[in-house]
């Protein structure tokens, strides 16, 4: 019997995507195929219009133990990181990891909606793809954790940039230096995670934001992507004309003009908010 496929991909309800991560019995460590039907998919969402939201969520015990190290050493010939010099690990880092690194920035760059959904616990290369979503929804059995420094080394492919960019240094310190594990409501305290759920209905809760913000209009959401990502790293006069220079686009818009006639009328009409 051949082994199932290490991701499940399918479309829900006609606009969301979800990928499934389905090593439940390897704890769904990232493994090579894992990673190139994910690439795959990340590409298919970002190619495909009608496609609104991509959801990544997993089943089993793990969330997922991170980078499947025996699998990727006997596939690659060599474990992660490791090389003779200093600047052969820089580059392995740099080119990433079952092109870790390279997914994880297309994600961020696409400007599209990538919402991640910890239903357990996340560590290691899981979280750092984490990271790079656009929003992260935990249930109240989820954790999250750096293994590396049980290593002596650090995440590879930008936890450590994209997490204090997040959190700060106050969680990064305790997260990385410490080596400590932080449960679902002290990530979201860190701001680590948006919203934490019940485990009972996490599921239906995940669903329900993602077909939320499936609605949203796609050239705002592409729109304020960038302009967020931005704004955070100009002073502010400069996040300022980041703005400007995004609603003199928006606001020509032909949507803009219905969206705000039709409110105009429901409030004119008494049926506005109360």
């Amino acid at each position: 019997m051949s082994e199932e496929s290490h991701m499940l991909v399918d479309v829900v309800e006609e606009n969301i995507l979800v990928a499934t991560f389905n090593r439940p019995e390897k704890l769904n460590a990232m493994s090579f195929e894992l990673m190139h039907i994910l690439e795959e998919a990340v590409d298919r969402f970002r190619d495909s219009p009608e496609l609104k939201v991509m959801l990544i969520k997993s089943k089993g015990r793990y969330f997922s133990a991170g980078a499947d190290l025996k699998s990727n050493k006997s596939e690659a010939g060599s474990s992660r990181g490791m090389g003779e010099r200093g600047s052969m690990v820089r580059e392995g880092h740099r080119r990433g990891m079952n092109r870790m690194r390279q997914v994880w920035d297309e994600m961020e760059a696409i400007e599209k909606p990538f919402v991640v959904a910890h239903h357990a616990r996340c560590v290691g290369g899981s979280l750092e793809m984490s990271l790079s979503c656009d929003f992260r929804l935990a249930a109240t059995s989820a954790s999250y954790a750096f293994p590396e420094g049980n290593f002596g080394v650090l995440p590879a492919t930008n936890g450590v940039s994209r997490l204090v960019r997040l959190v700060g240094p106050h969680w990064a310190r305790l997260m990385i230096m410490a080596n400590t594990p932080i449960d679902a409501q002290e990530a979201r305290i860190a701001g680590l995670v948006h919203k934490v759920f019940a485990d009972e209905t996490f599921e239906a809760d995940v669903m329900a934001f993602c077909r939320h913000v499936a609605t949203q209009n796609g050239e705002f959401m592409g729109t304020a992507k960038i302009a967020i990502d931005l704004a955070s790293e100009l002073g502010r006069h400069e996040a300022a004309s980041v703005e400007r220079m995004a609603n003199s686009v928006l606001m020509t818009d032909p949507d803009y003009t219905r969206l705000m006639a039709s409110h105009l009328a429901t409030v004119g009409a008494g049926k506005g908010p109360k």
